[in-house]
């Protein structure tokens, strides 16, 4: 079954593009793929999340916002591999 992460981030986000090469190694080492989607062009998305930006998601599941918490999104990708 192939992972699909969803972040939500923004082109002029530090910490968005620090969440995203944090990421990178651990969806390599599991095998996901990791969506980029720029939040500001959802206003859906926008509304939700506007100020938790960047925010990582499997799905609905919301695993973690502003920084990666690599032990929590580890745990969980190795519990629904």
């Amino acid at each position: 079954m192939a992972i699909e992460l969803t972040l939500l981030s923004r082109s002029y986000c530090h910490l968005c593009h620090d969440m995203e090469a944090a990421l990178a190694p651990l969806a390599a080492e599991f095998g996901a793929t990791v969506t980029v989607l720029d939040v500001d062009a959802d206003p859906v998305l926008e509304a939700r999340y506007d100020e938790l930006v960047p925010v990582l998601l499997h799905g609905e599941t919301e695993l973690c916002h502003y920084f990666l918490d690599e032990a929590k999104t580890r745990e969980y990708l190795a519990g629904i591999r």
